[in-house]
Order: structure tokens, then C-alpha cells, then sequence
């Protein structure tokens, strides 16, 4: 490549440092915007330092496996909702009144709901849009999520039967993730073709390069980390302003603004024609806010509340327990869709309608059905494609065994 390219990437790298920069010195200098312009400069910094982590972690492959570069992508990009979710179940483990609006789980339920419900199908539509090609197909490799999704899945559908989410469940689904972190990076890395300013970035020595990897995900991550928070609260407060109520505003709103980083850079990776990856990153998040997310809100709970113990943890009422039930039917649909390690057109277009329609119900009977119509179709899906679960469930087996094999079986 070209002296004269190669500056070019280097200048759209410098810029997007520099669109980040709001967010991070407005955060620490404690300044306040107005909501519309709160929202556009911090929403400005997450987008300009999603490319950077993308571009970052894509250079990463060229020293660790695909797998655990995406993982790592997913920890970084779902930092705001870790950082959303654990100031509410601190708030709500030092005061009762905070505990009874069970804004905690509301976020962390909307913000799982957002990332299958819009997340998945805006990778297909920007795969779709520039293939034209009617399935997405991924990795073998994504088999290895897919039954630590499975696994976490059917252990989470079962916390409705209790009323608490306790410290039994943290160290269970916390195990559970480390577990997947584990056997992801012991896939071995393949040859990666870098594009853009990922190529910009490849080209360096290898010390440069893997020093200015660590500098870009760690300026990417704080960010994110600084600037998800009061991009949340403009949003919040652009909701009061039109009568929303807060349990919705937390429920959707605030995970809008948390999970924007990740879904921005699956969609990066599904443009620049790695929508596999992209797909990839989305389900390693889901992975991650299955498991760490979940498993850690008792501890941040008890923390401030100041009485830890084994069996106790942050409480869940009738409608709490509704919402963790209907979002694990929807992760059961999710799972089952990518059940042949593929995706089509109707299947992303039944995950968002399933989605959308869902957005402010308040009954109690209409969730239940919503919950009842992902379970059937997750059977019908199951059934439908039940010659080729044995295939999905044997490459899994093998990236256990460190036995990967990472071409995908075809698109159509």
C-alpha cells in the first residue's frame, strides 16, 4: 500500500480520537449539556470510539483467536450497561423504595431484549443489503456461544421459580463465563485480512502494533465507559419531557443508549463485509450479559445493602420475575435460530416484529403470550431443523476439544 493511503487512515483514526475526546473530558470536568446536545456529543463520542474498538480488535486477530477478539469487543462495548445496571442494584441495595421499582433487572432485561430484538437483525439487514444474499451464515467457531448460550439459558429460565437473584446464581453464572472466555482463546488464530485503518494499524512492527492494539481498546473503553452514562441521562430526560414513565425509560431507553456501542460495531464489522464477525460479536455479548451481568447485580445489591450472605440477593417481584421469564423465552428463540449456525430473512424479521410489538406492554397476560410465542416457535424452528443440530452440537464439542474448524458450511 501506498505512503499516501496509509496517511489517509491514519488521519480518519486521528479524527475519530478526536470526536471522542468530548465525551471523556466533558465526563471528568463534571460539565453539564442540555439533553438534545448532551445526546448528540456523547452519542457522537460512542459512535467515533466504536470504530476505534472495531478497527482495534480487528488488528487484535492478528495475535489472538477470532473468538476470544470478539469477546473482548463484547466486554468493552457493554460496558455502559455494567456500569447503568450496577449503580441501579447499588441504589436499590440502600434503599427499599429504590429496591420496589426493580429498575435494575428492568434495565438489564430491555437491554438482553434490544440486542437480540434490534441488534441481530440490523447485522442481517446491512449483510442483506450488500450481498443480497438470503441467509447469514457464521463460524463453526460461534457454535462454542451458542452452548454456553444454551447452557446459561436454561439455568436463567428456572430464577422465575424463586425470588431473589442470589450469590448461588453469581457463582454459577459467573463460572460459566470465565469457562467460555477460557476455551475461546484457546482457538487457534487464523491469517486475517485487514482493511481500512485496521490495515493501517496491521502494517506496524509488531511491538507498535500491539502496544497501540492495548492503548486504542483501553481509550475505546474509557469512552464508551464515560460517556454511556450522560448520554443515557439525555435521553432520560428528553423522555420525561414527553410524560414516559421511568420504569419504561430505564427498560428501554437507557439500554438504547448502553448497548449502542456494540450493535455500532457488529454493524461496522457486517459493512465492511464481515457480517459473521459482526453477528459474532452480538452473540459473544449476549454470552456476556447472560452470564457476568446477571451474576453479578446480587453482589453490587448486597455490597450496599450490607448484608452478604450465600442465599440471599437482589429481590425480584411478580412483574421482575415476568420480565427474566420472557427474556430467556426470547434467548431460546435466539438459540434456536441460530440453532444450524444460520439466519434468514424471516427469522430476523420474526425477532424484531417480536421485538417492536413487545416495547410497552404492561400486562401481565400479554407477556406470558409473548413468552408462550417464542417458545413455540423455538420448538418449530428446533423441529424444522433437527438433521442439523447433531452438526452444530459435534463443532461445538469440537472447539471444546480445541478441534476448531472455522469455514462456514455454505451461503444461499
Amino acid at each position: 500500500m501506498s505512503a499516501e493511503p496509509l496517511t489517509r487512515h491514519w488521519l480518519i483514526i486521528a479524527a475519530m480520537v478526536l470526536l471522542s475526546l468530548p465525551g471523556i473530558i466533558l465526563r471528568l470536568t463534571g460539565t453539564h449539556l442540555e439533553p438534545v446536545a448532551g445526546a448528540a456529543v456523547f452519542g457522537i463520542a460512542i459512535l467515533a470510539a466504536a470504530f476505534l474498538l472495531s478497527w482495534g480488535a480487528e488488528t487484535a486477530e492478528m495475535d489472538i483467536s477470532q473468538g476470544l477478539a470478539l469477546a473482548i469487543i463484547a466486554i468493552i462495548a457493554v460496558l455502559p450497561e455494567y456500569a447503568v445496571d450496577f449503580v441501579l442494584a447499588w441504589k436499590a441495595g440502600g434503599s427499599p423504595e429504590e429496591a420496589e421499582k426493580g429498575l435494575a433487572i428492568a434495565n438489564m432485561t430491555g437491554g438482553n431484549r434490544l440486542l437480540i430484538g434490534v441488534g441481530w437483525p440490523i447485522v442481517f439487514a446491512l449483510f442483506f443489503f450488500r450481498t443480497k444474499l438470503k441467509e447469514l451464515v457464521v463460524d463453526r467457531q460461534r457454535s462454542l456461544e451458542l452452548a454456553f448460550l444454551s447452557v446459561a439459558t436454561l439455568y436463567v429460565i428456572l430464577i422465575p421459580l424463586r425470588h431473589s437473584v442470589s450469590v448461588i446464581d453469581t457463582i454459577v453464572l459467573v463460572t460459566m463465563f470465565v469457562l467460555y472466555l477460557y476455551f475461546s482463546s484457546k482457538v487457534e488464530s487464523e491469517e486475517v485480512e485487514l482493511v481500512g485503518p485496521a490495515k493501517a494499524m496491521g502494517a506496524l512492527p509488531d511491538a507498535r502494533r500491539r502496544t497501540l492494539v492495548i492503548v486504542t481498546l483501553v481509550f475505546s473503553a474509557a469512552t464508551i465507559f464515560a460517556s454511556a452514562e450522560p448520554f443515557a441521562e439525555s435521553l432520560v430526560s428528553i423522555g420525561e419531557e414527553f410524560g414516559v414513565s421511568e420504569f419504561l425509560l430505564i427498560q428501554w431507553l437507557a439500554p438504547l443508549a448502553s448497548e449502542s456501542p456494540e450493535v455500532l460495531v457488529a454493524g461496522l464489522l457486517a459493512w465492511r463485509g464481515r457480517a459473521a464477525a459482526g453477528m459474532g460479536v452480538l452473540i459473544s455479548s449476549k454470552v456476556n450479559q447472560w452470564t457476568l451481568l446477571i451474576g453479578t447485580l446480587p453482589v453490587a445489591f448486597l455490597l450496599s445493602a450490607g448484608d452478604f450472605s450465600f442465599t440471599s440477593g437482589l429481590p425480584l417481584d411478580d412483574r421482575q420475575r415476568e420480565e427474566i421469564f420472557l427474556t430467556a423465552a426470547q434467548s431460546a428463540f435466539a438459540i434456536a435460530v441460530f440453532a444450524n449456525l444460520r439466519m434468514g430473512r424471516k427469522e430476523a424479521v420474526a425477532l424484531f416484529l417480536l421485538f417492536a410489538t413487545q416495547l410497552f406492554i404492561t400486562s401481565e397476560s400479554i407477556r406470558l403470550y409473548y413468552a408462550a410465542a417464542y417458545a413455540v416457535l423455538c420448538v418449530i424452528i428446533l423441529i424444522v431443523n433437527r438433521r442439523e443440530l447433531p452438526e452444530t452440537a459435534n463443532a461445538a464439542w469440537n472447539v471444546l476439544r480445541g478441534r476448531s474448524e472455522t469455514e462456514p458450511r455454505g451461503v444461499h
